[in-house]
């Protein structure tokens, strides 16, 4: 069952410029950066808020890191902004297949590693009133909201 927001994810051409501003602007912090090579990107994640279900939610700043992948290809096309919707749920496997008997497309065969050691996947955007959706395990704790995604 998803639980809550994980994150919400933004594409853009300059991390440390996009940090920056939403530091500066709203005073949101890093919680944790990483690159992930699989995805060609190098993202951070700003934490919100804490949930009352012991995790949190944030936004999730991606810069691509190769011209190939899949946000480098977004951003030629779209430009920064909104990239994706990311939902909480402790057991991404069974909401993924219970999604995809409604007849909505699960981009990946079996969950990815998302950041910081979270089980990823993405449901087509056709297929989501043109939102390119995420579901999100965290690593280690059910639905700890220590996971993020991407």
């Amino acid at each position: 069952m998803l639980t809550r927001i994980d994150h919400i994810g933004i594409a853009c051409f300059d991390l440390d410029r996009t940090v920056e501003f939403y530091r500066a602007t709203y005073g949101f912090e890093v919680f944790h950066t990483e690159i992930n090579e699989e995805q060609g990107v190098r993202e951070a994640m700003l934490k919100i808020n804490e949930t009352p279900d012991g995790g949190a939610s944030y936004l999730q700043l991606l810069e691509p890191v190769r011209e190939d992948s899949t946000v480098a290809k977004w951003l030629a096309k779209n430009g920064e902004g909104v990239h994706h919707i990311a939902f909480g749920t402790a057991d991404v496997d069974t909401d993924a297949a219970d999604i995809r008997d409604k007849g909505v497309r699960v981009l990946y065969d079996e969950p990815r590693t998302g950041s910081m050691g979270s089980r990823i996947t993405f449901l087509h955007p056709k297929d989501c009133h043109g939102v390119l959706t995420e579901l999100v395990t965290a690593r280690g704790r059910e639905d700890s909201g220590d996971g993020g995604g991407h």
